[in-house]
């Protein structure tokens, strides 16, 4: 216990002291850009003034922001106990050729100088305040340029020293350059008496490190907060399906409406509307928009029609429209780029009609012609929600979601690979393959790419929620590397009315994040968002709370202490525990009610009946199941499925599994399209209505279930505790792997037991979820047996592969698993005919021999 111990205290030590070293970014100041009240200043003596008795010392690192209306202001003020000022302003006259500037009283000194712009905005400057009692003047320094002005000073001298905007007495002032400070730092008689970092996080207090004399700060823009979380700029929602289109030069984001074109400008925040001349866009439910910066215009484009218009910003118009009578479109969620090697606009991918596509489809301007593009190389693999980087000679095409046969139902999978396709070339080439080992995602629309460090930056989310996140990654394009950044983003998701895409800007050093929802009224909510460059990686926030109490170490080291001795206390009575219950414990967690075994050939014997209800419930007498066939138990544990006409049973089945799988429920709008698609808006209305009231009243009989509209979306809301249901604990169970444990893998066999998910069940829509269960049970199967070493229980991995065999009779990681445990048991002749029977299964399904001998599974 004792080394173990010291261990996890080593660890807080090292943890706590690496976070306090972290870098701080500093105060930023509000500037011109809010109103006089919204404006930052920074008080170092709040009540108070400093008071010296010999020279003294006031220093501090300076930038401004960039992309900022206006740069002038007080960066810093010093007010003596004879309410005579010293003022240092910076003036951006171009008149002038030095901009910063020293006042005393109400006269320019003769100390003035510049920074170079290049320098002021993109590093720290160190200023240094130097007040010289002995030869009665006052020294100002940066890098090399040094001052100096006669002033008069004496023992006792008392100053406010005050940041950008103030209210102190006859001194206010709200004159603030967008500007960002830190390291402040007081010294007396060449000893350094106060510190203020300026590293917060948040809040109104700026902790001074010496003796805690803290600062005070009106209105902070506190930096680090800025690279951390995503601040939302602004919100936008416009009457039909608007996409989006960044103009990098500028720093605009279009929005592209039915009626007019919005513009964001994100230097100044400001955002203006332009009416079309040329009357109303069909905006048709799956458009983009591309702003291409070569050329300078504005592109809306529909593939389904091969059409691609051009808006003209002098006359206001479209070059062209787009037709309403025509299918919805077979390319959500693709991706593009402008290409001025060719003067080609590209489409890569897309997903339509159940088919995920890997076309690379081209649009040449100079001849108007529209092309599928002939591709060679490395496979590109038929997938969406992919994100795309062009670059000069072509584009890095990153992961997403697909099949290897683009059918949505065989096998649907998240991609992780990395890809460049060379324009020139017409050629894919595979980079890399990410490993991921958490949660699985896929990609907003684009990638940041910076050619120079060979690096990258992307939103990534899980498509598998409704109530998602966007979370920025940085990582590598030469290696499968990758790290998070920044906080994450809120992001409602539905593939056909949600849209994400990330932009950065060169000049005001920000990522731009923006997200579109189509909601049933037909209005897209687009939400537009800003993180300062570089993002952080980690939480900063850990950092400030531990420096600003200094009880923390002491804290976290008796919390260590404590919670050693009880773990070790805990341990050793579990051990006592656990001799006393091994045998039952092995009873209660066996997987294998029903045996498997491929070995005896195709999987026939899996399921030999329904397993009890209350085995499965543990008491809860409402029920409902869809592992196997369907059955429904009321509150009195009677079984009610027969109640469930078959229209009945097809509305109730898609708002539970949309309930559960994605959080949100289902809407009004897609019923329409799933159930009653050749119906018209009424019909489907007064069949929805009368439908749903039916639904309602049988599921009264299960007692804290019921069908509600409270979102907007239909779904159904039960008490997990006093109703069960099967696929909501299956789903409970595969959507954190990290959690899994021996016991959860028991609860998912119980489910699984009774079958494969609604077999007797068929309708278009649910295909997909069946493939996905099927995957995600062999995957948590997979990634629970790889956690286990065949020498530690070689029974389980041998279960594991059985089930795994239920739903893939030809999965070749379940296949190694079973004959290295059989193996490994010496029942060498059991592990052989598993070999065997694969490769026989391998050969009917395929037509070719498994290319691996079964000394090479052994020795693997």
């Amino acid at each position: 216990m004792k080394t173990n111990l010291l261990a996890v205290l080593s660890f807080f030590l090292i943890f706590c002291c690496n976070k306090s070293l972290a870098q701080s970014y500093g105060l930023g100041f509000y500037s011109h850009e809010v109103v006089q009240d919204q404006r930052t200043g920074l008080d170092l003596s709040p009540g108070k003034t400093f008071c010296f008795n010999s020279s003294f010392e006031v220093s501090f690192d300076l930038s401004f922001m960039p992309a900022r209306a206006d740069y002038f202001g007080y960066i810093v003020r010093f007010v003596d106990n004879n309410n005579e000022n010293i003022d240092l302003i910076y003036d951006k006259d171009p008149k002038e050729k030095n901009h910063f500037k020293l006042i005393i009283g109400d006269k320019f000194s003769k100390i003035a100088f510049n920074i170079p712009a290049n320098v002021l905005f993109s590093s720290w400057n160190a200023i240094k305040f130097k007040f010289d009692y002995k030869q009665q003047i006052l020294h100002l320094s940066y890098a090399n340029f040094s001052s100096k002005t006669s002033l008069k000073l004496k023992k006792g001298d008392c100053f406010k020293i005050l940041f950008g905007a103030n209210e102190y007495l006859g001194f206010k002032t709200t004159d603030v350059p967008p500007m960002k400070i830190r390291a402040v730092n007081v010294a007396e008689g060449g000893e350094i008496k106060h510190v203020w970092p300026l590293d917060e996080y948040d809040g109104a207090l700026a902790t001074e490190q010496i003796d805690h004399k803290d600062a005070a700060v009106v209105n902070p823009l506190w930096i680090k907060k800025l690279h951390h979380e995503w601040q939302l700029l602004q919100k936008v929602s416009l009457k039909g399906a608007a996409s989006i289109a960044f103009d990098a030069k500028k720093e605009v984001l279009n929005i592209v409406g039915i009626d007019s074109l919005f513009r964001y400008d994100i230097k100044s925040g400001t955002l203006t509307a332009v009416g079309y001349l040329s009357g109303n866009q069909n905006l048709l439910r799956g458009n983009q928009s591309l702003f291409d910066d070569k050329n300078g215009r504005l592109l809306n484009f529909y593939i389904d029609q091969k059409a691609v218009s051009i808006f003209d910003t002098v006359n206001k118009k479209w070059n062209r429209n787009f037709s309403l009578n025509t299918p919805i479109t077979d390319f959500w969620q693709y991706n593009k780029f402008y290409s001025a090697t060719d003067s080609s606009l590209y489409f890569v991918g897309g997903y339509g009609h159940f088919f995920y596509k890997n076309q690379i489809q081209r649009y040449h301007f100079p001849s108007e012609t529209w092309q599928t593009v002939p591709v060679s190389g490395d496979r590109f693999t038929p997938r969406y929600l992919a994100a795309l980087g062009h670059t000069q000679g072509g584009a890095y095409i990153f992961g997403g979601y697909g099949s290897s046969t683009g059918q949505q139902m065989l096998n649907p999978r998240n991609l992780y690979d990395l890809l460049y396709f060379d324009v020139k070339k017409q050629s894919v080439k595979k980079i890399y393959e990410l490993k991921i080992s958490g949660e699985h995602f896929v990609f907003a629309n684009s990638l940041i790419i910076n050619d120079k460090s060979d690096t990258y930056y992307a939103l990534t989310f899980a498509k598998h929620k409704y109530k998602s996140q966007l979370q920025l990654i940085q990582g590598s394009l030469r290696n499968p590397e990758y790290k998070l950044s920044g906080s994450p983003i809120p992001y409602l998701f539905h593939d056909i009315n949600s849209f994400a895409d990330l932009f950065y800007c060169e000049e005001s050093k920000r990522f731009i994040a923006v997200t579109l929802f189509r909601d049933e009224s037909d209005h897209t909510n687009i939400q537009i968002y800003s993180l300062y460059s570089p993002p952080i990686d980690a939480d900063p926030r850990l950092a400030t709370a531990a420096k600003k109490n200094g009880y923390v170490l002491v804290s976290i080291l008796l919390f260590a202490l404590v919670g050693g001795i009880l773990i070790y206390v805990w341990k050793r009575r579990r051990r006592e525990v656990t001799r006393g219950a091994e045998a039952v414990a092995v009873a209660n967690v066996s997987l294998a009610t029903v045996p498997v075994d491929i070995s005896a050939g195709h999987n026939k014997n899996v399921v030999q009946g329904v397993a009890p209800v209350k085995a499965m419930t543990e008491g809860a007498k409402s029920s409902i199941f869809l592992f196997g066939d369907m059955q429904v138990f009321d509150k009195e544990g009677q079984e009610i499925t027969r109640q469930f006409t078959p229209l009945i049973k097809e509305l109730f089945l898609v708002i539970l599994l949309y309930t559960v799988r994605w959080e949100r429920g289902i809407s009004s709008e897609k019923l329409k399209e799933l159930l009653w698609f050749d119906k018209s808006e009424e019909s489907a209305r007064n069949n929805r209505s009368v439908n749903i009231a039916k639904l309602k009243s049988i599921l009264e009989r299960l007692d804290h279930c019921m069908v509600s509209k409270e979102t907007g979306y239909w779904k159904i809301n039960c008490d997990f505790d006093a109703v069960f249901i099967d696929y909501q604990q299956y789903y409970a169970i595969i959507k954190d792997k990290k959690k899994l444990n021996k016991d959860k893998i028991s609860e998912l066999a119980k489910i699984i037991k009774r079958g494969s998910f609604l077999p007797n069940t068929s309708y278009e829509w649910m295909d997909q979820f069946k493939a996905e269960i099927s995957n995600e049970i062999i995957d948590t199967y997979l990634h629970f047996a790889h956690s286990i070493s065949i020498a530690d229980d070689p029974e389980l991995l041998i279960e594991l592969a059985n089930y795994i065999f239920y739903f893939d009779s030809i999965n070749e990681e379940a296949m190694v698993i079973k004959c290295k445990a059989l193996a490994h048991l010496g029942k060498h002749s059991q592990s052989k005919n598993t070999y065997e029977n694969f490769c026989k299964e391998y050969k009917l399904l395929y037509g070719d021999d498994f290319e691996k001998s079964f000394n090479d599974i052994l020795s693997a």
